[in-house]
């Protein structure tokens, strides 16, 4: 991601996002951006502040999926939250730091990840050879420090295995490698968590329950205790264990911290429903302001306190999104308004748009329904006629109904396959071509009953 130029980031988005050109430009300038700061001296570095990002327009369009395969691509640690969670403190609800603890533990998991992916040559090793030590025990190569020492005896110090037992451990590894032993069950041990002592927390008080429940888990070592396993299942058992004895966790928090400051992507979604009072005020809007103020200080930076250490926000990258259909930016709150200086607007799909989007993206609708059904022996395809009129049928529904963007093709491939998908084990074999008459025939009745296209589509 680091020597992706914007142009490339957003030849990326393009490969799963269609459309949406302002807004693949803007968030590729504000990765850039973070690049950029990084080749900067350090003295002007911390002063230069990430250019968070507001996405207007309505939902189904792009928003949220765009935030999300940057993340992907620049990895980096990233999450979505929606701001109506968030109340004011002192009212029943989450507590706006809680987005960066969560962040934080993404990027712990981010980073063990790529650790574990580091030394996984070695603790396959290793776990290969505990494995042959538990199906073969007396083969067990003798390891400095243990055992007693007899001083009547001191040649027995430098006892090696056998030949035999040698023979045999070799001919349990090719065995094993060979997938001969994969069905054989052995005991293995295993850590279980020790105390088994729980506190229930009190609604809106979630993260410092969670917080009091680890710190009684460390109170109470952890448990061993024998299970029997199949030997590949205890053969994944053993990578684990001898991977996590390969790792530095005080390592993996130092680097995630780092990580998680100087890259981290907070996604807030429906920003909007947070921004002044929609429906003309009412208690149930009591702590939207209160929720913009207690957003501030942790968008504009401050140090978040986690389990794992003290967190800074200055450099995360915050990207908001909402429809603002009822409230606009304006009605934020001056000083929340001003922390997000890059305002673009996605717009609504059309009839081409959809098109595009059940046939050029590398995941796109048509291809995941065509592996899911080829699962069973079924093969389906598209003619490009029904295609065109899924797309039409999905302009449509969002007009007459909702508009609820490309997740309207979700609601339509499902009515249109869900007489094949629940008749393709007794199919097997077939192939079937869906055409534009296979389309209307299973759109029938929702298209002619606007009433029931409510509650279907």
């Amino acid at each position: 991601m680091s020597n992706l130029t914007p142009r490339e980031i957003v030849s990326e988005l393009d490969k799963f996002i269609i459309g949406q050109s302002d807004a693949k430009r803007m968030v590729a300038i504000a990765m850039r951006n973070r690049w950029r700061r990084q080749q900067l001296p350090p003295e002007l570095r911390d002063e230069i502040a990430p250019k968070n990002i507001i996405m207007m327009g309505p939902t189904g369009v792009g928003k949220t999926e765009i935030a999300r395969r940057l993340a992907k691509l620049a990895g980096c640690p990233f999450f979505k939250v929606e701001a109506t969670k968030f109340t004011e403190v002192g009212y029943v609800g989450r507590d706006v730091e809680s987005m960066v603890r969560d962040l934080m533990e993404i990027g712990i998991n981010l980073v063990r990840k790529e650790e574990m992916e580091k030394v996984k040559v070695k603790a396959e090793k290793h776990a290969e050879d505990a494995l042959l030590d538990i199906l073969l025990p007396s083969s067990k190569p003798k390891q400095a420090g243990m055992g007693f020492f007899n001083p009547a005896a001191p040649e027995e110090q430098e006892e090696q295995p056998s030949a035999d037992q040698s023979s045999t451990r070799e001919k349990f590894r090719k065995m094993w490698r060979e997938g001969k032993l994969d069905d054989r069950e052995v005991e293995i041990e295993v850590s279980v968590q020790g105390g088994g002592v729980e506190i229930m927390s009190m609604p809106g008080m979630e993260d410092m329950g969670m917080q009091v429940n680890d710190m009684i888990g460390k109170m109470f070592p952890n448990k061993k205790k024998m299970r029997k396993v199949k030997i590949r299942e205890a053969y994944d058992i053993l990578i684990q264990q001898e991977s996590d004895k390969l790792i530095d966790m005080d390592n993996v928090a130092e680097l995630a911290r780092e990580r998680v400051e100087q890259g981290g992507i907070l996604f807030l979604d429906e920003i909007d429903k947070i921004a002044g009072n929609q429906e003309g005020g009412g208690s149930a809007n009591v702590s939207r302001e209160g929720v913009q103020r207690d957003l501030l200080p942790v968008v504009e930076g401050c140090v978040v306190n986690t389990k794992y250490g003290m967190v800074k926000t200055d450099h995360i990258l915050f990207i908001s999104a909402g429809a603002f259909s009822y409230a606009k930016p304006s009605d934020l709150i001056p000083e929340l308004q001003g922390r997000f200086p890059l305002r673009v607007e996605l717009t609504s799909l059309d009839k081409d748009d959809f098109y595009r989007i059940l046939t050029e993206p590398q995941n796109a609708l048509t291809v995941q329904y065509k592996a899911l059904l080829e699962t069973e022996n079924l093969t389906i395809d598209f003619s490009r006629e029904a295609l065109e009129e899924v797309a039409l049928n999905a302009q449509k529904f969002n007009e007459e109904t909702e508009n609820i963007g490309a997740r309207r093709l979700y609601t339509i491939m499902e009515k249109i396959l869900s007489d094949l998908s629940f008749e393709a084990p007794d199919r097997s074999g077939d192939s079937i071509v869906i055409d534009k008459e296979y389309v209307q025939e299973q759109l029938q009745d929702v298209t002619e009953d606007r009433d029931l296209s409510r509650y279907i589509l």
